[in-house]
């Protein structure tokens, strides 16, 4: 019964707003971006803490926000991590060990609303700016990005140009938010008004059209080495656009996996990035 209620869920709250939207539009499409925005996930349980707690643990501010960062110490380079979409620094705990073992200094954050950062809401503008306040701190060598983390971090760095960043390594990343935005629409069965209301709220919020927002568009101004990994059954962010943007980042290489799904969780993931690391 619960499985079904969950299937039904995003089609029963589609069509509510898409009734409002015949009455109010613009309310609907703002309760339709909230509920976009909202993560669902990705605070952390006791699991996630016994092992975070192990990390040298401090906050920095954006605006009225509280980054949370973890720091593991180590004499070679500075290597950042930003997580995906209702996730939290935990999921980065295979690589920590091993980049740690290694000998690299290893920061991660937990993006807004995610982990012990604070917010309610987020986005990969946002998240793009706590990447900016992180990485201005610690001046890292090297950012892991994974999903949303990647396309924030190609954000961040398109925008802010850090000089001690040299390589990027972006994992299962998205290219085009007009395509999250799509599916999204897709998936509640928005209407028109509610489609159009959105697209409205974006260029109101960020003087921009959703289509400005292309990781494959930004990364032709990245000068840092990259490597994007992307798997060929990813169900959550296409394999055409890790091609996307392997096709504009041109100091870049595309690694291909098969059967890793989106989390890309995998030893043989972990080695790529050290090897690409220390190369």
């Amino acid at each position: 019964m619960k499985k079904i209620i969950k299937k039904a869920l995003p089609k029963i709250i589609g069509t509510s707003l898409n009734t409002i939207s015949y009455i109010a539009p613009k309310y609907a499409s703002t309760k339709a971006l909230n509920l976009f925005a909202t993560p669902r996930k990705g605070r952390l349980n006791q699991t996630h803490k016994n092992f975070l707690d192990k990390a040298e643990q401090s906050t920095l501010k954006y605006q009225d926000y509280t980054i949370q960062t973890y720091q593991w110490k180590g004499e070679k380079q500075t290597i950042l991590l930003a997580h995906g979409w209702e996730s939290n620094t935990y999921r980065w705990k295979s690589l920590i060990t091993k980049l740690h073992k290694d000998g690299h200094n290893i920061i991660a954050l937990d993006a807004p609303a995610h982990g012990q950062s604070s917010g309610t809401q987020f986005n990969a503008i946002l998240y793009s700016e706590f990447i900016n306040v992180v990485a201005s701190h610690y001046q890292p060598k090297v950012i892991v990005g994974h999903s949303v983390g990647g396309m924030s971090t190609v954000f961040f760095q398109y925008k802010y140009q850090l000089k001690s960043i040299e390589k990027l390594v972006l994992l299962g990343a998205p290219s085009e938010f007009t395509k999250i935005f799509k599916n999204y629409v897709n998936m509640l069965s928005y209407n028109r008004k509610i489609e159009n209301g959105l697209n409205r709220l974006v260029v109101d919020r960020y003087d921009k059209e959703p289509a400005f927002f292309s990781s494959a568009n930004f990364s032709k101004e990245i000068k840092a080495e990259g490597l994007i990994i992307h798997d060929k059954s990813d169900r959550i962010i296409n394999y055409d656009e890790a091609e996307l943007i392997a096709k504009h980042y041109k100091n870049s290489t595309l690694k291909t996996t098969e059967g890793l799904g989106h989390s890309l969780k995998h030893d043989s993931i972990d080695d790529e990035i050290l090897n690409f690391i220390n190369s």
